[in-house]
Parts: structure tokens; C-alpha cells; sequence
């Protein structure tokens, strides 16, 4: 055998162990990202005290992919007091259908409050009841069972912004808010900015509805920029920022069956809109008056999807 053979073989272990060592790098920092994020998982699981929805017959079941709902609240938490749920978007994901159907409730909506014989705005049900009446008085409002609940702490939404190298959306209203510019058209945003994006009412002539709109934009943007290659190699602030500020009472089994399960419905998104209501008056106090048709329209839609 000659030299030139001898040096090719040499080379073979090298060209064999490269892959090798970068396959185990990968499986070694999946299986990091996977310990932390049982551990994320595992801190904003918060149990609440509620029982199975009377709107249901039988729980549902994600390994058997029932269609399920899902309530999101942004809370602006305040010294003093329990705060407000300024932020409410409900949520229905049908497997079957490959979608999920997305609805904002205008936070002054007039309503019941479940559990106390009033009505009142319904971004107050949080202030009188926690978790528990916010999630009760929007199922009574919407005529649907509420299976989930995801608290977000808007204050500190900002940190989950700025973990995901913050943001970039489409706005389509020039406008100003605090210290902070927003010029038309593509821009990006960091945490602070994202905030006073999202938090803007009174120069939008679309008041709450455009608000809610930008609220969903910047929602919207985090998962898509969480999902990116460069928010993977940067998990820990991501897990971090999550964990200190998001509580919800899905379980890590039941997030697992419904990244498992429904990955496509979730990828899928339609959004609903409350708009033909009005504002009124009461004792000096304003309110938004649900239109009753359009009420029962979204009823009948979501109870659809949800195949009840």
C-alpha cells in the first residue's frame, strides 16, 4: 500500500466523527431545551379552582383531538389591587378542520357578571373574581364552554418581546403614543415600544377595535418569531421572560398532546369580529353595548367549530 492510501485512510475516522459530533451537539441541546422547558412549563402551571364547564357533557380529550377553547387575558396589574383584564381574546381549535377562530372582546362590553347578580364591564369580572369569574362571565357571554385560560402580565409582556429580538408588523395608522413614533407601514418593535403599540386607544378612530387589532399583529408576530431558528438558540431568555410572566392551567401533558395533536389547526387562523355594537352612558360611566345579532352570530359560529 502506498503513502498516498495510507494518508487517505487517516482521513476517514475525521470525515466519519464530524457528523457524528454535530448529531450528538444537536440531541444534547434538544435535550437541554426540552429539561427547560418541562421546567418553564412546569412554573406557569397554575391549577384553578373550577369545575368541568356545565356546557359541556364530558370533558374533552386532546388524544382523541376534541376541538377545544382557549381564553387569553392580558392583565395590567396595578399596586394595590387585584388589576384589570384589559386584554381578552377566546380562542377555538378544531383539528378536524385544520383552524383555529380567533375573537376579541371589546373589554367595556356590558355583561353579566357570573357569581355576583350584576353587570358590569366585563374586563372588571377579573377585578371581582380572579381567573375564575373573567373565565365564567365571557362563557356566559359568548354562550360557549371556556376548557383553558393563559394569564399574561401585559406590564411585562415587553420582556417576552425584547427575548424574541423583538418584533416587526404592518401598521396602518400613523400616530404617536407617550415617547414613542409609529409611522405607517413595516416597522419594528422592541418590548417597550411593543407596549405603548398595543396600548394606544384615543388617537385610533377605530377606538377598542383598532386597538385589539394591534393587539393580535403583535401577539401574533411573538409566535412567529419564537418559532425562528435564531429565538431557538436563544430559548433561555424566551423561557425565562415566559415564565415570569404567563400562567396558565394547561398542564405539560395536555401541551404536549396539543403540540402533538393540533399543530395545524394552530397554524391556521381566522379572526371574528365584534363590531356592530354601540356605546352608551350609564351614571356617567361608559359601556359597550353587545348588537345582539352579531352576538348570536358569533355564538353560532364557535359553537360550530367547536362541534357542539
Amino acid at each position: 500500500m502506498n503513502r498516498t492510501n495510507r494518508r487517505k485512510k487517516k482521513k476517514w475516522p475525521w470525515i466519519v466523527g464530524i457528523p457524528t459530533v454535530l448529531i450528538l451537539g444537536a440531541v444534547v441541546y434538544g435535550l437541554f431545551i426540552y429539561m427547560d422547558f418541562t421546567k418553564t412549563v412546569k412554573e406557569i402551571h397554575e391549577p384553578i379552582d373550577r369545575e368541568v364547564s356545565d356546557k359541556r357533557e364530558v370533558p374533552i380529550a386532546f388524544k382523541k383531538q376534541d376541538p377545544f377553547s382557549v381564553l387569553i387575558l392580558g392583565v395590567d396589574e396595578r399596586e394595590g389591587d387585584s388589576g384589570r383584564s384589559d386584554t381578552m381574546i377566546v380562542l377555538t381549535v378544531n383539528p378536524e378542520t385544520n383552524s383555529t377562530k380567533m375573537v376579541s372582546i371589546p373589554r367595556d362590553t356590558y355583561t353579566e357578571m357570573v357569581g355576583r347578580g350584576f353587570k358590569d364591564k366585563l374586563n372588571h369580572a377579573y377585578a371581582f373574581g380572579g381567573i375564575e369569574m373573567a373565565m365564567d362571565s365571557v362563557e356566559n357571554l359568548l354562550d360557549i364552554p371556556i376548557d383553558y385560560v393563559v394569564q399574561v402580565n401585559m406590564d411585562s409582556f415587553k420582556d417576552i418581546v425584547d427575548a424574541v429580538g423583538g418584533v416587526t408588523i404592518n401598521n396602518t395608522l400613523n400616530f404617536r403614543e407617550g415617547n414613542y413614533s409609529f409611522p405607517k407601514g413595516n416597522i419594528h418593535l422592541n418590548g417597550d415600544e411593543a407596549l405603548a403599540f398595543v396600548r394606544m386607544r384615543y388617537e385610533d378612530p377605530r377606538g377598542d377595535f383598532g386597538r385589539q387589532d394591534r393587539q393580535k399583529q403583535v401577539i401574533q408576530a411573538v409566535l412567529r418569531e419564537g418559532a425562528s431558528v435564531n429565538s431557538l438558540l436563544n430559548y433561555k431568555s424566551i423561557f425565562g421572560a415566559i415564565s415570569n410572566n404567563i400562567r396558565t392551567n394547561m398542564t405539560f401533558d395536555e401541551m404536549v398532546d396539543v403540540q402533538k395533536n393540533y399543530r395545524n389547526a394552530t397554524g391556521n387562523i381566522e379572526q371574528l369580529y365584534i363590531e356592530k355594537g354601540s356605546g352608551q352612558k350609564m351614571n356617567g360611566i361608559w359601556y359597550y353595548m353587545m348588537n345582539s345579532d352579531e352576538l348570536r352570530g358569533i355564538h353560532d359560529e364557535l359553537k360550530e367549530h367547536l362541534e357542539l
